[in-house]
């Protein structure tokens, strides 16, 4: 299939739902919602401008690139593909994402990653208060700072910050840098585009488990 150029209007994302494949460009987005929004085919869909909220959200399959900043929630609930912010994400990028990548080259406002479930996100610059917050399952790369209870009841999700955190959430902890973990880091880096990064220079951060039971003797 050709290359389509669409100017945002009510039915691009009607459009986009019909193609099997293909390589599509939007043009003046100007801050409209959920754009490309619920892709479920192999589209490779370029954002020229900046996107409301819920940009790329439900995404599957899909590539999509966001030339400009993204609005609250951008690749919500994402199930697989990619999604590439370039600028700055606002707050909840990536949430409840079960699968997909997910690379903002900016910073991330907060709860960036509030609730993940597997989707690996890798911010270029920092992230906000409450980042990571009950994320199940996942990697979340951070080569900014990263702002107040980061990680707060986390599962099994795993952290990696390069900069410095302002606290730590509930239950989470810094943890220590096996093989395994500088080989994923190392991965994650490459695939997201910045393969000059040494993963010596960060942090790891998960759940202590100690919120997994509840204890009898807790007193509330």
């Amino acid at each position: 299939m050709d290359s389509l150029i669409f100017t945002m209007d009510k039915g691009v994302n009607r459009a986009l739902h019909r193609l099997e494949s293909g390589t599509v460009t939007i043009t003046e987005p100007n801050g409209k919602h959920s754009v490309a929004a619920g892709l479920k085919t192999p589209l490779q869909v370029t954002i020229d401008g900046h996107c409301g909220y819920y940009a790329a959200g439900m995404n599957q399959l899909a590539d999509v690139t966001i030339n400009g900043n993204a609005g609250v929630g951008v690749a919500e609930n994402m199930m697989s593909g990619s999604v590439r912010v370039n600028g700055n994400a606002s707050q909840s990028a990536g949430a409840t994402a079960h699968g997909g990548l997910l690379v903002i080259t900016g910073d991330a406002a907060a709860r960036c990653g509030i609730s993940m479930k597997g989707a690996d996100i890798v911010v270029g610059g920092s992230i906000g208060h409450m980042s990571a917050f009950m994320a199940q399952a996942g990697r979340l790369v951070v080569r900014g700072d990263a702002g107040e209870a980061l990680g707060d009841s986390v599962y099994e999700a795993r952290i990696y910050v390069k900069g410095a955190v302002a606290s730590l959430g509930a239950d989470c902890v810094a943890k220590q840098m096996g093989e395994e973990h500088h080989k994923e880091l190392r991965d994650l880096l490459d695939r997201a585009g910045f393969p000059d990064d040494d993963t010596a220079d960060y942090t790891r951060y998960g759940s202590a488990r100690q919120l997994y039971h509840f204890h009898a003797g807790n007193e509330y």
